[in-house]
């Protein structure tokens, strides 16, 4: 249940123990929040249990004695006034089903994935609607922008936004979530906010691969401005404010992954630009680089929608038919010549 002026009152589970699920129970737990927080490996448990330190996907950070950490999802998510859903984006489904007998008819989920569903399209709180169907909708948010993990568990200043179609659930999240060192914005368009979140990372492994090849900076600003107008265009298409895509969940994020050497994304693109082949990459990476998935779920999207998207096409190409990479700049240069605003306005 809702309750802005007793924000402490909250009762909160969090759904996810990777790097960026760690970080946010850590803020919320320090900000005096008890913490059930669901943990996928019984490794990490243990971990969070003995050592107070997730040594897999956050080494270094001691977690306060409020996090308590469960292998069983029904302890953490049910009665919660606020459940917040931190998995990788192709695990969403199948964890909103395990969550589906537990939730509160009242609770307000929260999608900190970032990621488009392979064969749906569906964002992550599309598949949270379609699943939780007993939710009104304006119950769903978002909570997305330029946040490493690492830095966000450090402290370090970070600003955010918080997305959903109801003012009251959005100024509750930044309520929940903000603190001395995180900042929170409020927006009403959790369509844009996810889009910028997926596109981002797509557009990371591009960036990526330009400084693995030493192409130089001319490019990745290039590459970053022009992806912008690729976000516009599928965005837009999708009924998404582009201002959104402007803020922090767009551009902000789009600059710090395409930057950014803590980037998962960004750093498959410059093994890729070094010429190591994606499945050893993959292989040798126990967290998840959503980008890659999100690439076939975007190029699928543009192609039935008729969006053209020839960044992020062609990082479909490079990274599921082995295109050559020198040929792949040679067609992104040689596009016919138009107008910058060509398909934005």
């Amino acid at each position: 249940m809702i309750q802005i002026d007793d924000i402490q009152s909250t009762r909160i589970g969090v759904v996810g123990a990777g790097s960026w699920g760690t970080a946010l129970a850590k803020l919320l737990a320090e900000k005096g929040f008890d913490i059930d927080f669901w943990v996928f490996e019984s490794e990490v448990k243990e971990q969070i249990e003995t050592l107070q330190e997730n040594r897999v996907f956050l080494p270094g950070y001691l977690l306060p004695d409020a996090i308590h950490p469960f292998n069983d999802i029904e302890t953490v998510v049910k009665d919660k006034d606020l459940v917040l859903v931190v998995v990788p984006s192709h695990f969403m489904r199948s964890v909103a089903m395990q969550m589906k007998p537990f939730i509160a008819k009242d609770a307000v989920v929260v999608s900190a994935s970032k990621g488009i569903e392979n064969k749906t399209h569906l964002t992550m709180t599309g598949i949270l609607e379609e699943i939780l169907d007993f939710l009104p909708p304006e119950n769903l948010a978002v909570l997305s922008g330029p946040s490493f993990a690492k830095e966000v568990a450090a402290k370090i200043p970070t600003v955010v936004a918080a997305a959903s179609v109801n003012d009251r659930v959005a100024r509750f999240v930044q309520a929940v979530f903000a603190g001395p060192t995180f900042r929170v914005y409020v927006n009403h368009d959790p369509v844009g906010t996810q889009i910028g979140g997926a596109m981002k990372n797509v557009l990371a492994i591009a960036a990526g691969i330009c400084d693995g090849m030493n192409m130089g900076l001319n490019p990745r600003a290039a590459l970053i401005t022009r992806g912008l107008t690729e976000m516009n265009r599928l965005g837009t298409r999708l009924g998404a404010d582009p201002l959104t895509l402007s803020g922090l969940a767009g551009v902000g994020d789009l600059l710090l992954t395409c930057t950014g050497a803590l980037s998962r994304n960004y750093t498959v693109g410059m093994q890729i630009g070094q010429g190591k082949k994606l499945d050893d990459i993959i292989s040798e990476m126990r967290m998840v680089a959503e980008g890659v998935k999100t690439t076939r779920s975007v190029y699928n999207l543009s192609r039935k929608l008729g969006v053209d998207l020839p960044i992020c096409n062609e990082v479909y190409h490079v990274l599921f038919e082995n295109y050559p990479l020198e040929e792949t700049i040679q067609r992104l240069m040689n596009r016919s010549l138009k107008h910058e605003l060509d398909g934005v306005l």
